[in-house]
């Protein structure tokens, strides 16, 4: 067989198996593994037998995994994390052990189960399997709700490379607008011990955001709003922050959120947001991605440089500035007109 098919058929079959592995980090980190694996070199033995599990059937995993490079096996059955693997550790700076739990749960397979389903009739797989959306269907089921929410937190470690790239010294009072539980806001603040802040997001999510930014040190510099951006959104900031909120949406939502936060933002604020922003032709396949899960999932869409900037200019804004990062997120910075 010539080379380059060899090669071809090999790529092919690596994408198509693909969920094999993500399944496989699941596992690792839902039966504990992942942590005890996070404190020293342990044995297969040992570990199936702290974590109540089949020692064939971990071992089986765990070579599996040090195949692909997140652990790393040596003599005598004894596996070590690699620096890939140690982020799915729960304690480990820029954990992405809740995100990992969240992307293998069965209700996140069930949902991308129906990708055919979303491609066909263009509907999300929550309004196809449960005749709602996502987020009514999650504030019903708090376990799933509990999850996600965690699983927010986690993706929000990659938040360092919005605050390397971009200079927020110049603000004053930021508002974090659908802010979660206040991850981005609270190491923002940490990083500018004279900012304020300001967390919005539905009273439910905001109950929570107390110990988290306690957690970072800035609770006694930060307000905690609940409401809807759908409704309102809070005025006095010189800076209003979006993280991963317009691509949930679609234009006709994206532009009613955009259109309260315009009657909010003061003149001279500036409006951020913290998206993807889709790459050119046949580039840029981590976004590509995202942009089926927003199809399959909330319903929204990641979007190019040119669609921001239309979106922005017909809802009362100018793309001002675009800041690329060393992360998944880009800076546009938007200025009211």
């Amino acid at each position: 067989m010539p080379q380059d098919i060899e090669s071809a058929e090999a790529r092919l079959r690596q994408l198509v198996d693909g969920f094999k592995i993500s399944q496989a980090l699941y596992a690792l980190v839902v039966t504990g593994v992942a942590d005890l694996l996070a404190q020293r070199e342990r044995t297969a033995d040992d570990l199936a037998a702290e974590a109540g599990l089949h020692p064939r059937a971990l071992y089986r995993l765990l070579r599996a995994l040090a195949a692909a490079g997140v652990l790393h096996e040596s003599e005598g059955q004894r596996f070590r994390m690699t620096d890939v693997g140690e982020l799915l550790g729960a304690e480990a700076p820029g954990s992405l052990a809740a995100w990992t739990e969240y992307m293998g749960s069965p209700l996140n397979w069930r949902t991308w189960g129906s990708l055919v389903e979303s491609i066909r009739t263009g509907k999300t797989a929550y309004w196809i399997l449960f005749d709602t959306d996502a987020w009514t269907y999650r504030g019903s089921h708090p376990v799933e709700q509990a999850q996600f929410d965690r699983a927010m937190v986690s993706a929000t470690g990659d938040s360092e490379a919005v605050l390397h790239a971009y200079d927020f010294s110049r603000f004053h009072t930021v508002v974090d607008v659908g802010g979660g539980r206040g991850a981005f806001l609270g190491a923002l603040l940490a990083h500018h011990p004279s900012m304020l802040g300001i967390l919005y997001d539905q009273p439910q999510v905001v109950a929570d955001a107390s110990p988290l930014l306690a957690g970072f040190g800035v609770l006694d510099r930060c307000q905690i709003r609940g409401g809807s951006f759908f409704d309102e959104v809070p005025g006095g900031g010189d800076a209003y922050v979006l993280k991963s909120i317009i691509h949930d949406w679609d234009d006709a939502q994206a532009g009613r959120i955009l259109t309260v936060c315009r009657r909010s933002i003061p003149a001279g604020a500036t409006l951020l947001l913290l998206e993807r922003v889709l790459a050119p032709p046949n580039q840029g396949l981590l976004d590509k991605v995202s942009d089926l899960n927003m199809l399959v999932n909330p319903g929204g869409m990641e979007r190019t440089h040119d669609e921001f900037a239309a979106l922005l200019s017909k809802f009362g804004f100018s793309l001002h500035r675009h800041i690329r990062t060393s992360g998944p997120q880009d800076v546009l910075e938007a200025l009211p007109v």
